[in-house]
């Protein structure tokens, strides 16, 4: 062997990075992290391109917590631009706020109201489920029919390439529905980017890290696995490939980005729709929930607050999972995949001396700060044997 490693860490996303900066700084363990990709931060990863705007590569990555702790370890690495993600829904010929909320129901009814009269309306459209076991039911047991046709079911419908019924209810219960004028996309307390991008963030990881962190990107973990000398396994990738897919594979939904770029020239064109100089569409995320073929775009520049002349808009178009041509961004949750799963984390907890953290490794959709608190969570396990 011609080196020793105390761990060998799979991918260089928030999990990995984050494991192997606290391993580095508070017990001096020293981390060998290997990335297929070439570079760090797994889909956070953001950057520059051609026309000097800050984008994220993998779609929108909008950071928020309610954790005191996760903030505050994180901003030991990054100072932060607040924001309050805003976004719209572009159906119907115009632009409507959402989630829905107050200023959605003044749209429809061409008028002013009040949050009463709004709840008032909710509860003669919704229809009563009790417990809605679906992604429709869940909808319509809030809105109604007419809301969820509008808003919801087209863009599931392209996002998952199955019907809503199909779909857990938490998929779409994820987004709120609010009767006072809130237009926020999120709930946490804390909204904020990076002020100087991800990439800065974690490279100030990796820096804090020292000579006891190497990585080695372009790379797959089984090239490396006879030719250094490891301790323990932490591994972020997808836990059905650890396994050789040995039930079959998880399925997931994947992603294709169109980016399209413009100057400030191109831009005077579009400053009555984007309602200011600079910008090319009226939100930092528009939805586009019924016949084009992508289901969002993206200017992430008014999220950054970049001060650019030039601005980047980005499609995104979902598409199936094709293993080794496709990225596996979505798990599905439904009750196949969810037993289907279990069958390989039954697997996963009886692998001696290896953990399985993130979202590919635990097959769930988590947010940044979960992702950042599952890692120092299995820190302090590790800490706690060390």
């Amino acid at each position: 062997m011609s080196d020793r490693w105390d761990f060998l860490i799979i991918g260089a996303g928030f999990s990995g990075l984050v494991l192997a900066e606290r391993l580095a700084t508070q017990l001096g363990k020293r981390s060998l992290i290997v990335e297929k990709r070439d570079h760090i931060g797994g889909n956070s990863y953001d950057y520059y391109d051609a026309a000097g705007v800050l984008v994220h590569k993998y779609g929108p990555h909008y950071f928020r917590t309610n954790s005191q702790k996760i903030k505050d370890y994180l901003s030991a690495f990054t100072a932060w631009q607040p924001v309050a993600y805003k976004i719209l829904s572009y159906t119907e010929g115009r632009y409507w706020n959402f989630p829905i909320n107050l200023n959605t129901f003044e749209q429809i009814i061409g008028r002013k109201s009040t949050s009463a009269a709004f709840a008032r309306y909710l509860e003669e459209k919704r229809v009563p489920i009790e417990t809605p076991k679906n992604s429709e039911q869940v909808i319509v047991s809030q809105v109604g029919w007419e809301l969820y046709e509008k808003f919801f079911l087209g863009y599931t419908l392209k996002q998952w390439k199955k019907h809503p019924q199909e779909l857990d209810a938490s998929v779409c219960g994820r987004i709120p529905i609010r009767t006072n004028r809130d237009d926020r996309y999120l709930k946490e307390s804390f909204q904020a980017l990076p002020r100087e991008g991800y990439h800065r963030l974690f490279a100030n990881m990796l820096a804090a890290a020292g000579d006891k962190v190497k990585v080695e990107l372009n790379t797959d973990y089984r090239s490396v696995q006879n030719k250094y000398d490891f301790g323990q396994v932490v591994y972020t990738g997808p836990v059905d490939e650890y396994f050789d897919c040995k039930y079959g594979r998880l399925p997931y939904r994947s992603l294709r980005f169109e980016h399209e770029s413009f100057d400030a020239t191109a831009l005077l064109e579009r400053e009555a729709i984007a309602g200011k100089k600079g910008f090319w569409q009226p939100a930092m995320q528009v939805n586009f929930p019924n016949e084009q073929d992508f289901t969002r775009i993206v200017e992430i520049k008014h999220a950054t607050q970049q001060s650019c002349a030039n601005t980047t808009i980005v499609r995104e178009y979902p598409e199936d999972f094709v293993p080794n041509e496709k990225e596996p961004y979505y798990p599905i949750p439904n009750r196949a995949t969810s037993q289907l799963y279990r069958k390989y984390k039954a697997l996963a907890d009886e692998e001696k001396g290896v953990h399985f953290i993130g979202r590919l490794a635990t097959y769930r959709y988590y947010n940044m700060d979960q992702v950042v608190g599952m890692a120092l969570n299995c820190f302090e396990r590790l800490k706690s044997h060390s």
